[in-house]
Order: structure tokens, then C-alpha cells, then sequence
């Protein structure tokens, strides 16, 4: 049972998500405004209170897979987290998930005003979920000597 923390940062708004305690679905739960908390304490905190014993962080790059200063922001927070936290931080590309999660929004009939609210937290679930996916597949399975 591990329980997983997904991160969509940006400069003012970090969208979070939380996998379920099976380390499977990926939920939005809530963003964190980074004008008004200091962002490694926050993460901190929601560890504790749910049991995180991972935490992902999106990872922006451009389409050619060439990492910018998005990215290196990004790198940052991980590294910020990982401190505040003593867990391990891993990144999981993020290309396309802003756009993923207005669509859905989108599809769900959410309003304009509501979708502002609510599309840093989505987008952070499906970046946890890519990740969850990714970590599911038979080629991402260690092989022992005994298999």
C-alpha cells in the first residue's frame, strides 16, 4: 500500500493530487496558493495527514523533450519538497496536461469560473495518474535472477 502525492507547479498555483492508498487511481484534492503559504510546508503537512510515502512532480518540457526554465523551476520544488518531506521525489513529464484536464472540464460542462478553480488540482491528478499508469507497466517490472 503506498499513497502518492502528484504536484502540477506553477508560479502562483500548485495543483495537488493524491493516488488512492493502493497506488493506483490518482484524485485531485486541492491547490495550493503559493502567495499565501510557504509550498514546502504545505506538502509537508498533507504528507503527514494522508501518509504520502511518494511524492511526483510534474516536469515541463518542450515538445522536443528539451528542458527549460519551467523545468528547472519545477526541479526546484522537488528539491524543496524532498527536503521538507525526507520522501523520495520523482518527475513525470507533464506535456499536455493543462490542456488534458480544461478538456475534461470542458466535457464535464464545468463552468469558466469554477474550471479556473479547479484546473490546477486536475491537472495534478492526471499527471499522478500518467505517472501510476506508467509505473503499472509489464516493461517497468524489475526482473530478479530468480524470475
Amino acid at each position: 500500500m503506498t499513497r502518492i502525492l502528484g504536484l502540477d507547479p506553477g508560479e502562483r498555483r500548485v495543483g495537488v493530487a493524491l493516488s488512492d492508498p493502493t497506488g493506483t487511481i490518482a484524485s485531485p484534492h486541492s491547490v495550493i496558493d503559493r502567495r499565501s503559504v510557504k509550498l514546502a510546508d504545505a506538502v509537508r503537512a498533507l504528507c503527514e495527514e494522508h501518509g504520502v510515502e511518494r511524492i511526483v512532480v510534474g516536469l515541463p518540457t518542450g515538445l522536443s523533450g528539451v528542458e527549460g526554465p519551467s523545468a528547472k523551476a519545477a526541479r526546484t520544488v522537488g528539491t524543496a519538497v524532498a527536503e521538507a518531506t525526507g520522501l523520495p521525489v520523482e518527475y513525470q513529464d507533464e506535456r499536455f496536461t493543462t490542456v488534458t484536464a480544461e478538456a475534461a472540464l470542458l466535457e464535464g460542462g464545468v463552468r469558466r469560473a469554477k474550471r479556473r478553480d479547479v484546473r490546477d488540482k486536475v491537472a495534478a491528478a492526471v499527471i499522478l495518474q500518467s505517472y501510476l499508469d506508467r509505473k503499472d507497466l509489464p516493461g517497468d517490472r524489475t526482473i530478479s535472477d530468480t524470475d
